[in-house]
């Protein structure tokens, strides 16, 4: 069949992208799912700072390739063997498709499955194919999903079937920024209640780690990013103090506040600078977390001396050390117990023709999530 969708020639675009217009609207071919797929309508899709990480370059990735990785949609088509799902189904799409069977599958650590692993650095689906393809050519998959298009086929695997009282909208957020923000706190680094927390980067990941640090029961939240519009968001979601990280003071007057610094630093912005300030204001025998991905040529540089004299814990977090099928209907629960407010992260919705002149306001730093509505 015949859909839109977002695609991706070349990498490393010049920035405004409502000039260079990176994102290329094309009419593409959608294959029928294969054994163990789906085909899903998009309904909704998430514009992250991880799709405009492939764009800039940040997070090399075969080209063509149709972005889109934090969506919901419903199921219209179901492939062979797939059994626990039918067409009217409604599904949060989930960029890591557990296989089940590696050793961090068997271990209870899908996040990091190695076929899952494989299969997003190539460009495709779990089982090794392409659905996608441009006057006769493949289009690459985006982590498996390519949500940026009105439809997609997609492995089994890769969805969570959510209750049809959610909204859309609100349900594309679950499959990324609410399982990387919050489940950073509560899961990667079980986070006490009584503890200090520090969140660095009010993105969409960002603001909902602030969010599960409130739900964890942080009894002091600081929020840090370097605009002030975010700040005052962050205040108003539940962050105890705020700090503009392009003060030379920032993390001088964050210890200071806490005697030290805090229990736990998370650092959600996917820059080295932010990561050194999480690890500066991070206090002795505390642990500081990252979940931002930076270009990869980029390093850290701490000194292993306050590693071990302070017994320090620096940690990595990918897709909220999750387990997507658990954890997705826990967080819908909070959100509708309003304990997760994740819908007041929402900035804008857009069509598929406004993607290049979003993804600049979303590098500008001002907006938290803008949804994409196909």
């Amino acid at each position: 069949m015949k859909i839109r969708a977002a695609v991706l020639h070349e990498m490393e675009a010049d920035a405004p992208f409502a000039d260079s217009q990176p994102l290329k609207i094309e009419t593409l071919e959608l294959a029928a799912p294969g054994e163990g797929e789906i085909r899903v309508e998009i309904k909704a899709a998430g514009l992250c700072h991880s799709d405009l990480s492939v764009i800039n370059g940040s997070r090399p990735r075969p080209m063509p390739m149709a972005l889109g990785h934090e969506a919901s949609g419903i199921v219209q088509e179901c492939g062979p063997g797939v059994n626990d799902l039918e067409e009217g189904d409604h599904v949060v799409f989930v960029f890591v498709p557990s296989c089940g069977h590696c050793e961090p599958c068997a271990s209870g650590r899908p996040a990091l499955c190695e076929p899952a692993a494989v299969a997003n650095g190539a460009g495709t689906l779990v089982s090794g194919a392409r659905r996608l393809s441009l006057d006769g050519a493949p289009v690459h998959h985006h982590m498996g999903v390519s949500a940026f298009a009105e439809q997609a086929v997609v492995s089994r695997r890769s969805v969570v079937k959510i209750s049809q009282d959610l909204p859309f909208e609100t349900a594309a957020l679950f499959g990324c920024a609410v399982i990387t923000g919050v489940g950073a706190v509560v899961n990667t680094s079980a986070v006490e209640p009584g503890a200090t927390v520090a969140v660095i980067g009010l993105g969409g990941v960002g603001l909902n780690a602030l969010l599960g640090a409130k739900l964890a029961g942080a009894r002091r939240i600081i929020a840090v990013d370097l605009h002030d519009d975010k700040l005052a968001l962050a205040r108003q979601l539940g962050a105890t103090d705020a700090y503009n990280a392009g003060d030379r003071e920032c993390a001088l007057n964050i210890r200071e506040a806490t005697s030290g610094g805090v229990d736990y630093a998370f650092e959600m912005a996917g820059s080295v600078e932010a990561l050194s300030l999480a690890f500066a204001i991070t206090r002795r025998g505390g642990e500081t977390v990252t979940a931002g991905l930076p270009h990869p040529d980029k390093r850290l540089s701490i000194s292993p001396v306050t590693l071990v004299a302070e017994e320090r814990t620096l940690k990595g977090s990918y897709l909220g050390s999750c387990v997507p099928i658990r954890d997705i209907p826990r967080y819908v629960d909070l959100y509708k117990a309003g304990k997760l407010p994740v819908d007041q992260l929402m900035s804008e919705t857009v069509g598929l023709d406004d993607l290049n002149e979003a993804f600049d306001k979303l590098a500008s730093g001002h907006t938290v999530r803008i949804i994409l509505i196909p």
